[in-house]
């Protein structure tokens, strides 16, 4: 059977970190150790994760008291300080979600079947009031998609453990700059692509993707994402992080700092057509 290490970061997650460690540990036909790193929390989730871990030895504790300041700090740290160069995969998890019984199965035999370095899917986002929405990442790709967006939410992320070794030697050796990338996930799939290493974004779903007013990143739906969307584009933040993302991972076949670069390569900078429209118009009107 596949040996998965399955990182999961955590923070204030007492309501429904319970209910997903449920749903990892119930993977099928996997071998899985579950290592928890707990932000400083304002909440019991941290000694809700210690007395599950008691009766669950699949589960280990990475020392609590660090204050992170975001999941991508906190996932970070799990990369850093988890030694999983015995297992097969590594698996991201977020604190809030219910995985379907074979999530990891189904993500090791792609990997396996098509001899991929990297996993990720679709995710059915549900609500408290009954809603749900399917999330569809699984486009075609593109070149340089990679500069500009991730591969779909990190918490459905499985991947080869040789390249996420030395992702984690990257990590290790430009520790400071990496904590200035606000977005793990985003930051995992340049790393994978710019070193031409291969990813599978699976159109099925094995993840249900919980709604609620403390998701720190969520599904970027309706108006009100709109505009905090555009308010990023105003201050700068989204060239900031297109810049730093580049820089980490040596690219070099594109000019990120250039608006007109990304006018001439505006048809392999994102996935969907409606997101390439939209690069090209803040291109062209210099808000980039």
């Amino acid at each position: 059977m596949p040996n998965v290490a399955v990182l999961l970061a955590a923070y204030n997650g007492s309501a429904f970190i319970e209910e997903q460690l449920q749903s990892i540990l119930r993977q099928q036909s996997v071998r899985l150790t579950i290592y928890i790193s707990v932000d400083l929390s304002s909440d019991d989730c941290y000694q809700r994760c210690c007395d599950f871990a008691k009766k669950h030895p699949q589960i280990i504790m990475l020392a609590y008291g660090q204050k992170f300041g975001g999941a991508a700090a906190n996932f970070y740290r799990l990369i850093k300080d988890v030694d999983f160069s015995d297992f097969d995969y590594v698996a991201l998890a977020d604190q809030d979600d219910i995985w379907l019984d074979d999530k990891l199965l189904t993500a090791c035999t792609k990997l396996e079947q098509g001899n991929y370095h990297a996993y990720s899917g679709n995710v059915l986002a549900f609500w408290p009031d009954g809603r749900e929405l399917l999330i569809n990442k699984a486009l075609p790709q593109r070149k340089y998609d990679y500069l500009f967006e991730a591969a779909g939410p990190g918490c459905t992320y499985v991947l080869r453990t040789e390249p996420m070794m030395l992702f984690k030697d990257l990590l290790q050796e430009k520790w400071p700059q990496a904590q200035q990338v606000i977005l793990h996930d985003w930051f995992i799939y340049a790393f994978f692509r710019a070193s031409d290493l291969s990813w599978f974004i699976d159109p099925d779903y094995k993840l249900l993707y919980r709604q609620h007013p403390d998701n720190q990143v969520g599904i970027h739906k309706g108006w009100q994402a709109s505009i905090k969307r555009l308010g990023l584009l105003h201050n700068g933040w989204c060239k900031q992080q297109v810049v730093r993302v580049s820089s980490l991972i040596n690219e070099h076949h594109m000019d990120v700092h250039s608006r007109w670069s990304i006018l001439k390569n505006i048809s392999q900078l994102r996935r969907r057509f409606r997101d390439r429209c939209i690069l090209f118009f803040i291109a062209f009107c210099g808000l980039y």
